[in-house]
This record gives structure tokens, C-alpha cells and sequence, in this order.
């Protein structure tokens, strides 16, 4: 039996009674808390119904009636409790089809609450006397924003840009107001919150009229901030956050921006006034997912792309794209061509992408492209604890470029344009879970505050904002190994940071002046496998990388096994006198690389792939070997590394590493001394093998 209310409107809150919101991220957490240990919900389903309950918190707060609807009495509270029947599920479904009607963009007809009331009555408590609405906008973007970051990092971390990352790229392509933003990859909706704080900060902040100032904010956002977003759900999350930034919603949609741009063009115009999309957009700002989520393999995808086809060398030694299709093609390859093609000529783009896109052999073709249609402006490398804190350890950079016209792009490589280089070494917080932010501190290890005695963030990225606004600006700018400018002349196939390094590149100038000349011109590379491993059963003895000792140059030890046990990077034989030298591993370029002349012991051994076999022909063997264990050498190898996971350089830039050629009678005297040196090391081996104990060995 219902219970009987004699007057429920007066149980009802008045919205002028609604208090600004404190303390928001605990409250969403309890909320979300609450719902994954009372309603049997994974904690992502959870999330989606804290979302579903926002929504309806904020139709309530915008429609005409002056009283809530969204609340929970005592005497339903009471109901509940006792299992009797209440007007109040009821009241709070009808809001949140009203909300549907309103959001038709956000929810289905078909989706419902779904909670039991009990656990509904609880949320709809915590919120009932809460007025986001009229919240601080940064009060409460900030709170769902580390709700979201909190709950959804293990499962969707892909979809997080680190809030430092996302205020340089903002500050280097700097918006206008009058000019249209787009992130089609936009997860929650972090670039394009702080692209409209920029713009609100410069352009209507001095507006004294606060409600005046409110329009032409709202106005700027509904017309100019264009997000697409995949996933459903995150699409309402990135939707959510906007609302609560007290800004339009609808230029969000859901939808694949890979897709057809009829497609996307026709997701856009039920909730815009978009009439076009390809060639629209004045800046875009991205981080979209990475390869290591899977390739695109639908031919309908790829056919849409230049960059969905496979590239070879023409007659005239240029790539260009064949008529046969990739296999497959990661992702953020086409977001870079879909990017450069929604981009109008003149407009700019700020994209996050793994560092292989900037240095690996293998897509040449990919910076090929972009410098056909672009003007490079920057690359900015980022440290490799920038992505830990939000569930992954990929290593990244990112690229700035402008779309120009082909007359205008060949105008600007005519006229040689500077390209800036950055490296972030310090990004402020640690590389751990938490992304625990660190301070700057003095010598005694105090923190330093600022004037208002707030703790300043340990990171440089201020510093290299500054330095881009100089260069952007035609200043001189201070350079040394982590800021510098390039020439476009002095660019070539590969655009990574660590590549250009002045240090190296001037390394290679003074070698250069010196006569130096290529390692491929004073030997030959072994690059065919040994015929032995075709014979199964056959043994051999397997050298590995671990096998030579970086600290004497010497080969140390093998493994003995049959060719079937071996594994399948074994690869070269080698023979007394050759020279191998580390291509692969973390190891290669640093103190530890592995460089050793193939003595008479190891004469036959099958080597791993890691190694190059170099068999020497117009220098002195021993000569060589002292370089290839020098500064010179080891810097121009971890110049030339690419790759992530196992750094490798390949065989080209192998053969490009110069070598310094002195005087034939020095090179005497270094092989004279490395001579000495592999003899002592043997007459020392023998002495040590000639010891015996038996003579006093116990009976």
C-alpha cells in the first residue's frame, strides 16, 4: 500500500535554495563508489549511469519550473526503505526521458536507468541540493575531469592527453576567436576545454558585464569547437565535460573519423551549422590512438587514403603511392592525412604521435607526404614518463605543421623556412601511477613558492613555449641541445628531435672538414644468412649479443647447440679478423655497446642478427676497431637509432657513420697498441689456465 502524501509539492526544493557545488570529485566518487558495491554494475557501467544522472541533474537545473523535480523526500527515502511503492522513480524517469528528447544526440529512445531505486534514491540525495548550473565552471570541470581521469584511466587511457602536453600545443598554435577548432580524435574533450579557455582568456575576459561576457563565451563555443569522438560513451563523457564548462555541447559527435567524409559531414549537420568539413578548420588539435591498438584493415578505409596505399621509389628516385593497398595501416597515419585534408590552407595542426612515425626507415613515405602538403613548423619530443600516469609508457612527440597550397608550400621550401626543435626533459610530475607532481627545490631542498606562495612545478615547458614564441616571431632564439632551429634544407627523411641534436650534428661537421669518410666505403657488410643453418641437425656454436664484453672488446663465450634449437636471429658467420658491432638494443650507442674483432677461438661461430659482420677492405682492422669503440663513433650510433621497444639502426645509416682517417702512421701506432693490449689479454688468459692445484689437493 502506497503511502499517502498529503502535499509532495511542498517537500519539493526551490531552485533558488540550490547551493554552489564544493568539493565535486569526492561527492562524484562516493556516487560512482556507491553504484559499483551495492548494484552488481563493472565499475565501467557504473561510470555510465553517474553520466545518465548528470544529464538529468543538469535538464532539471535548465528547465522553466522554479521548483526541482530532481530530489528524494524523507517520506520516499522512507518508502524505499520499507519496500513500498513511490511516486519518486517514476518523477525521475520521466526527467531523464525529457532529457533524451533534449540530448537526442547524447541517448537513445531505449536506454533507461539502471539502477535499483534504492541505490538511485542515494545518488539523486547527494546531488539534490547541488546547483552545477551556477558552480564555479572551474570548480566543477575540474572535479569530473579527475572523476573521469580516476575512472576510466585503467580502461580507456587512451583517451587522456596529460594536461601540461595539451596547454603547449594550445599556446603554440594559439586559436583566435574567430576561428574553427576541431579535435576528431577528441576522448574527453581536453584540447578542446583548454583551446576555448585560451580564447576566452584573450578575447573576453575584459568584458566588466559578466552576463555579456557569459554570451559572448557561449557564443564562441557553440560556434567555433568542433569535437568527434568514437566511442560512445566517452563521446558523452567529452559532452558532459563541456556542460559543465558552462559551454555548447553539440559540436561534439559520435562517430569514426576515418569514415567517409559525407559521412562525417552528415553527423555534423544535425547538430550544427557545418555545411562542409574537408578543408573547414582553422586549427586541430589531436591525440589519436596509436598502432598498438590494431591496424585498419577495411579496404572501403584504406581506398579513402593516399596513406592507405603502399609507396615506392618512381624512375626519378621520388615516393609516391602505388595502386596497391596496404595490408593494413595504423591508425594515426590516416588521422594525419584525414587531419591535413579537414584542415583549410593556412590552418594548423598540433598532433601527438609515437616517436616510429618520426624516425623509423620503413615511413619514409608517411613524412614524404607530409612535407608535400605542409609547412613543418615544429616537433617537440616528450619525455618518456609523459603517458605512465594515464596507463601506458609509449614514447611520443609532437608535430606542428600548417597546411599551405602547393604554390605556397614550394614558395616557403624556396626560401629555405627555420624549423623548431624541442626535447621536454622535465614534464613536472613523476612517471609513476599517480603522476605525483614534483617542485622545484633549492639547495637546502626546500620547495619554492611563487609570490602568492603557491609551489612552482618543476618542468620546462614555459621555457620552451618562450623559445617558440621568439622563433614564431622571427627573434632570435637561444639554442643548445634541447631548443634549436633547423633549416627545411637541412632536413631529410627523418623528423625526431634527438636526430638533429646540435652536439651530434656538429660532431659530424668537424669529421666531415677532417676527411673523414663512410664506414661503408672502408668495408663490406655481411648481410646473407650462413648456408650452414639450412641443415638442421647440423651443431654450431651461437654468439649473442651478451656474448661480447663491451669492456675489453672481446668475444667471451658461445652457446653450442643444433641449427633447429638455435633461435631464429642467428644469421652470420663470422671468421677470425672480422669486426662485429652492435645494430640492435638499448645497449647500442652508449658505454655498453658491443664492438669485437673476431679472434682465431670463434672462427666459424653463427652470430646473431643483432651484430653487423664488417669485412674489412681500405683500413687498418685494428684502427677501426679502436673507433668503433670510441665517443665518435658510439655518438653517431645512438643518433641513428630508432624504434622503442629494441632501438636498432639499420644497415644504411650504418654505412653512412663517418670514420676519422689520421695519418697512416698514427693508425700505426693505435693498431700497434690495440696488438699489445689482445696479447697481454691472451698471455694473461693462459697464465690463468696454466694454474693447477692438484699438487695440493687432500688425500
Amino acid at each position: 500500500m502506497q503511502k499517502q502524501i498529503l502535499f509532495p509539492e511542498l517537500e519539493q526544493i526551490s531552485k533558488d535554495e540550490l547551493k554552489k557545488a564544493e568539493n565535486l570529485f569526492k561527492i562524484f566518487g562516493d556516487i560512482h563508489n556507491h553504484i559499483y558495491a551495492n548494484d552488481g554494475l563493472s565499475s565501467q557501467e557504473a561510470f555510465a549511469e553517474v553520466l545518465k544522472l548528470l544529464f538529468i541533474k543538469v535538464e532539471d537545473e535548465r528547465g522553466e519550473q522554479k521548483k526541482s523535480k530532481f530530489y528524494v523526500s524523507e517520506n520516499e527515502q522512507d518508502d524505499i526503505s520499507n519496500g513500498r511503492d513511490s511516486s519518486f522513480r517514476i518523477r525521475i524517469t520521466e526527467l531523464f526521458d525529457k532529457a533524451k528528447k533534449d540530448y537526442d544526440d547524447v541517448f537513445d529512445e531505449s536506454e533507461k536507468i539502471n539502477l535499483k531505486t534504492a541505490t538511485l534514491a542515494f545518488v539523486i540525495n547527494r546531488l539534490q541540493n547541488l546547483n552545477l548550473s551556477k558552480s564555479e565552471r572551474d570548480v566543477k570541470g575540474t572535479a569530473f575531469q579527475k572523476f573521469v581521469y580516476s575512472h576510466q584511466r585503467g580502461e580507456r587511457g587512451q583517451f587522456f592527453t596529460p594536461d601540461p602536453i595539451i596547454r603547449l600545443c594550445v599556446e603554440f598554435l594559439s586559436p583566435q576567436k574567430n576561428e574553427k577548432i576541431l579535435d576528431p580524435a577528441c576522448g574527453t574533450g581536453g584540447f578542446l576545454v583548454e583551446a576555448m579557455k585560451y580564447v576566452w582568456r584573450n578575447n573576453f575576459a575584459n568584458i566588466k558585464d559578466v552576463e555579456q561576457r557569459k554570451e559572448k563565451e557561449m557564443e564562441y563555443a557553440e560556434n567555433y569547437l568542433f569535437g568527434i569522438e568514437i566511442n560512445p560513451l566517452v563521446a558523452k563523457v567529452a559532452k558532459m565535460r563541456m556542460i559543465l564548462e558552462d559551454d555548447g555541447y553539440s559540436g561534439i559527435v559520435n562517430t569514426n573519423s576515418l569514415a567517409n567524409l559525407h559521412a562525417i559531414q552528415k553527423e555534423f549537420s544535425k547538430s550544427t551549422n557545418l555545411k562542409e568539413v574537408a578543408g573547414t578548420f582553422d586549427v586541430i588539435l589531436t591525440n589519436p590512438p596509436f598502432g598498438s591498438q590494431g591496424k585498419i584493415a577495411s579496404e572501403s578505409v584504406l581506398r579513402d587514403f593516399s596513406l592507405g596505399f603502399k609507396w615506392s621509389n618512381d624512375s626519378r628516385g621520388r615516393l609516391v603511392a602505388t595502386n596497391q593497398l596496404q595490408n593494413g595501416q595504423v591508425p594515426e597515419i590516416l588521422f594525419i592525412e584525414r587531419c591535413l585534408e579537414l584542415l583549410k590552407d593556412g590552418g594548423r595542426l598540433a598532433i601527438v604521435l609515437p616517436n616510429g612515425d618520426f624516425e623509423n626507415s620503413s615511413l619514409d613515405y608517411v613524412r614524404e607526404f607530409i612535407k608535400s602538403k605542409a609547412k613543418i613548423l615544429g616537433v617537440v619530443a616528450l619525455p618518456p614518463e609523459t603517458f605512465i600516469p594515464h596507463g601506458t609508457g609509449v614514447k611520443a612527440s609532437l608535430l606542428f605543421c600548417q597546411k599551405l597550397s602547393s604554390m605556397e608550400l614550394e614558395n616557403q621550401k624556396k626560401k629555405d623556412y627555420s624549423i623548431f626543435f624541442a626535447k621536454i626533459v622535465k614534464v613536472g610530475y613523476e612517471g609513476n601511477k599517480n603522476g605525483t607532481v614534483i617542485y622545484k627545490k633549492d639547495s637546502q631542498g626546500k620547495i619554492i613558492e611563487n609570490e602568492a606562495g603557491e609551489p612552482i612545478v618543476d618542468e620546462d615547458i614555459p621555457e620552451i613555449i618562450s623559445a617558440y614564441f621568439q622563433f614564431r616571431e622571427n627573434k632570435k632564439v637561444e639554442t643548445n641541445n634541447n631548443i634549436f632551429t633547423l633549416k627545411y634544407s637541412e632536413l631529410n627523411n627523418r623528423f625526431d628531435v634527438e636526430y638533429y641534436n646540435p652536439d651530434y650534428r656538429k660532431i659530424r661537421t668537424l669529421l666531415s672538414k677532417g676527411g673523414a669518410k663512410k664506414l661503408g666505403d672502408l668495408v663490406d657488410v655481411l648481410t646473407k644468412k650462413s648456408k650452414r643453418l639450412k641443415n638442421p641437425e647440423v651443431i654450431i656454436r651461437y654468439v649473442e649479443l651478451s656474448d661480447a664484453s663491451p669492456l675489453n672488446g672481446e668475444l667471451v663465450s658461445y652457446s653450442e647447440m643444433q641449427v633447429h634449437e638455435a633461435p631464429s636471429r642467428a644469421s652470420y658467420e663470422i671468421e677470425e679478423g672480422d669486426i662485429i658491432t652492435a645494430v640492435a638494443g638499448n645497449s647500442v650507442g652508449t658505454k655498453n655497446h658491443a664492438t669485437a674483432i673476431v679472434s682465431r677461438d670463434f672462427s666459424g661461430a653463427i652470430c646473431t642478427n643483432g651484430f653487423r659482420v664488417l669485412k674489412v677492405k681500405n683500413i687498418n682492422p685494428h684502427y677501426l676497431f679502436a673507433v668503433l669503440r670510441s665517443d665518435i663513433f658510439l655518438s653517431q650510433m645512438f643518433r641513428l637509432r630508432t624504434g622503442a621497444a629494441i632501438p636498432s639502426v639499420s644497415d644504411e645509416d650504418l654505412k653512412n657513420v663517418l670514420i676519422p682517417i689520421p695519418p697512416e702512421v698514427e693508425q700505426k701506432k693505435i693498431e700497434k697498441t690495440i696488438r699489445e693490449g689482445l696479447e697481454l689479454r691472451e698471455k694473461s688468459r693462459k697464465l690463468l689456465d696454466g694454474i693447477s692445484l692438484e699438487a695440493y689437493t687432500l688425500a
